[in-house]
């Protein structure tokens, strides 16, 4: 049992009956474009806020953060007002990352709606083409400033410059890097590519990384497989500006809640008591802001 608190900065819960809900990303019989057909054994259940309590409780999860999973739903609001009544219902979650596409010319209607719920914090929109470059959806970012969101960045080392771009143009957002820019490659040549990148991405202040999900390009890892990927981010955004989170229930896939929990303790087990508190819960209690 973990004696640290951790704030999980990336959990994702869902009701595969829920009326108004679309998990696109695992409905049944489609396989993921990077995880494949495992990603099937999500559809098979549903995974509630109760569950995800029930099954962390031995790692001192004292608060959590969702990131929007029902990707494909009509109305993107449904999510937020669904998680809403979840965290009055448990407590968990504390915050929100919701869905909008801000190339959409009318978003700012879905962002005044969603921040219509208390624990609303971000939005993360996987958008499409070369969106990080384009006006439309520079448009639709700028909003986020305007109602006081961070936005959570699904982007990978090719895209990292134009990242570090767009976060120099709107330096009053706060980005987090979602899962230290999915790594899913784990060779020397690759991980030159991707250090470089994301020391590049570092470059800009408002920038943080979320160290979560790695299991996703390691399906068999290992503290120490994932170690240099983790110290890397830690080394280039400085321990002020990385926290550690875990991609559940995505990453049970290929382990359990409590082996990717003693894998950060014993990576950043270098690192001084007041360091290790910023990893596992200040950094992402201050930019979630709960």
């Amino acid at each position: 049992m973990s004696k640290r608190e951790f704030v999980d900065a990336h959990v994702h819960f869902y009701d595969m009956q829920h009326p108004d809900l679309v998990y696109d990303h695992w409905q049944p019989g489609v396989p993921h474009p990077k995880l494949g057909w495992q990603i099937q054994k999500l559809a098979n259940r549903n995974y509630l806020a109760e569950d995800y309590i029930a099954e962390t409780r031995g790692a001192n999860v004292v608060k959590a953060v969702h990131v929007q999973a029902a990707i494909g739903s009509k109305d993107p609001v449904k999510e937020t007002e669904w998680l809403q009544e979840a965290a009055d219902r448990t407590g968990f979650p504390h915050g929100i990352v919701a869905h909008a596409d801000l190339r959409d010319p009318n978003v700012e209607a879905v962002l005044e709606a969603h921040c219509g719920y208390p624990n609303m914090r971000g939005i993360r929109d996987f958008s499409y083409g070369d969106y990080l470059a384009a006006p439309d959806f520079h448009r639709g970012f700028a909003l986020l400033d305007k109602y006081g969101l961070l936005s959570c960045m699904g982007v990978q080392w090719p895209d990292m410059i134009k990242l570090r771009d767009l976060a120099a143009k709107f330096p009053n957002v706060v980005i987090a890097i979602d899962h230290a820019g999915f790594p899913d490659e784990r060779t020397d040549e690759y991980f030159g590519h991707w250090s470089r990148a994301m020391s590049a991405a570092a470059e800009a202040d408002n920038i943080h990384c979320k160290i979560s999900g790695l299991g996703m390009g390691d399906h068999h890892w290992t503290p120490e497989s994932i170690r240099p990927y983790a110290l890397h981010c830690i080394e280039a955004f400085g321990v002020s500006r990385c926290f550690f989170a875990s991609n559940w229930p995505v990453d049970w896939l290929w382990s359990d809640y409590d082996a990717v929990v003693d894998a950060y303790t014993t990576i950043a087990a270098g690192f001084t008591e007041d360091e290790q508190a910023a990893l596992f819960s200040r950094n992402a209690e201050a930019i979630h802001r709960i």
